[in-house]
């Protein structure tokens, strides 16, 4: 026989949010929102579910094996549900808004959830906001969404901002060039710096040893882009010029108020990314709270398509309390002034009207009571 669950019970990841939070989500995520849209992204809202096939053949981010899944009882096909939503975008993109001009802009928001949570997040159940620019991966693609993160993320409220830049495949570009690798160690060398493991490097054999110094070009951004041009100079022999340059036009507009690092070689989380991927921190929280880069939409033809864009998952920012306002609340009577109450609310003021005589304004959150026309301080 199986057991009862407690009426209030849900399963192991999910939650509720209850006010304020609730409230705070939405305010934070229409920020957001507002804010990349002002600079011409629109607004597109993915299914929750697709079939899985479909969602599996465009997971970039996350892994199949991650996806939460059901039967469709009309298609009997099997379903599943967003563990992001970026596949999703590139799927719109490269089907329905096929013919839209490039560089087409798009920016969305909504719930993705995982089968199993990770140790950093318990949640399987998260809100993601972000944009994308389809069509172009280029310098100014670039300069453009990071720098549109780090304005959502500031009219949101959240200061001591850091963005972590990475080239997440200057390993493949360097093996292939100046600094050739068996193939069997560029996924092992990729792993060790990744870890910024110098031991277990220098362990994989004598061509991995130029390597090391890309551990050395790890840290606050000048600093060590000035470690990164020497290694450019040195074993890469050059072949970072474009690079660098790009790490730099991409840093100049940033403002000072955001802290800049650079970890070359990270890879986790980077996976899909071609040639430029960054991190958002923020101070006081363990983990990125977003990320982004360029990519490749594969298009209905099986060409693909450069991509550039960022997400932002704003639930610990949320738990910390970013986008909490304290509204004022207006008890309103029986038989009041309805004109009046209008007025309030245009005001700001949120109202909570009587239902019953004994309503009673202190237990509804109200710090005042409409008495007349004149607002009355409780």
């Amino acid at each position: 026989m199986t057991e009862a669950i407690a009426p209030g019970l849900l399963p192991e990841g999910l939650a509720d949010r209850l006010p304020p939070k609730a409230e705070a989500s939405a305010r934070l995520v229409r920020e957001v929102l507002d804010t990349v849209a002002s600079h011409g992204y629109r607004r597109v809202m993915p299914a929750l579910a697709e079939f899985e096939e479909t969602l599996v053949a465009r997971l970039q981010s996350a892994r199949a094996e991650d996806l939460l899944r059901a039967v469709d009882p009309l298609s009997q096909r099997s379903l599943a549900i967003r563990p992001d939503m970026t596949a999703q975008i590139g799927r719109i993109a490269a089907t329905r808004m096929a013919a839209t001009p490039r560089p087409l802009r798009l920016c969305y928001g909504g719930p993705v959830m995982k089968l199993r949570a990770d140790q950093l997040r318990p949640e399987r159940e998260r809100m993601q906001v972000g944009a994308e620019i389809i069509g172009t991966d280029s310098v100014a693609a670039a300069v453009e969404i990071v720098n549109v993160a780090i304005e959502a993320l500031q009219r949101a409220g959240v200061s001591g901002i850091t963005i972590d830049f990475t080239l997440p495949d200057l390993v493949t570009m360097l093996a292939d060039g100046p600094m050739p690798l068996p193939q069997g160690d560029v996924e092992a060398v990729r792993d060790s710096l990744d870890a910024k493991d110098a031991g277990s490097l220098a362990a994989l054999g004598e061509a991995t040893r130029p390597y090391l110094a890309l551990i050395e070009a790890t840290g606050p951004f000048h600093p060590a882009m000035d470690r990164l041009q020497a290694f450019n100079a040195g074993p890469a022999k050059g072949k970072l010029d474009n690079l660098i340059a790009a790490l730099r036009a991409i840093a100049k507009p940033i403002g000072w108020d955001i802290t800049l690092t650079l970890d070359p070689t990270e890879r986790h989380g980077f996976e899909y990314q071609s040639w430029f991927g960054f991190s958002v921190f923020a101070e006081g929280f363990i983990g990125e709270i977003g990320r982004g880069g360029s990519y490749a939409v594969a298009g209905a033809d099986g060409k693909a398509e450069p991509a550039m864009g960022f997400s932002l998952y704003p639930d610990p920012l949320i738990d910390a309390g970013f986008g909490t306002t304290a509204a004022q609340r207006a008890f309103l009577p029986i038989g009041h002034d309805g004109a009046r109450a209008a007025a309030l609310r245009a005001e700001g003021w949120v109202t909570i009207a009587a239902l019953d005589e004994a309503d009673d304004p202190l237990a509804l959150g109200c710090e005042a009571i409409l008495d007349g026309t004149e607002l009355r301080r409780l």
